[in-house]
């Protein structure tokens, strides 16, 4: 049986969404890293959630995975072409929230932004 999206954003939801992907494409966006960079750059993910999220992204071609035959093992990921073409999404979904997060300061809530989309301004 075929599938059929109700609308393209679910294919797109479908690749990167979730809390943790967008996450990682900003980080490979500055260029490869090693998974344990990639795991100090989001301090909150658990390495279970972190290699899932990497498998998936791999599996839809969004990143590459190059593995060195040393010890110990060394591992990079890094943005495909396919990856690099989500840049505006992102970069869209960074200013959104920004602004988001601008309108609720100015409302008297109490938040913050550490880092911003730096990693695809870069490409």
């Amino acid at each position: 049986m075929s599938k059929v999206y109700q609308m393209g954003i679910e294919a797109t939801l479908e690749v990167i969404g979730g809390k943790w992907k967008p996450l990682i494409l900003c980080n490979l966006g500055l260029g490869p890293l090693r998974t344990g960079e990639l795991k100090r750059n989001l301090p909150n993910v658990t390495q279970k959630m972190l290699t899932q999220q990497l498998r998936e992204l791999e599996n839809d071609q969004i990143i590459a995975r190059e593995v060195y035959n040393q010890v110990p093992p060394k591992v990079v990921y890094s943005l495909t072409e396919e990856g690099k073409t989500l840049r505006d999404i992102l970069v869209a979904m960074s200013e959104w929230g920004e602004k988001r997060i601008e309108q609720a300061q100015l409302s008297g809530e109490d938040l913050s932004i550490s880092r911003g989309y730096e990693g695809f301004m870069e490409m």
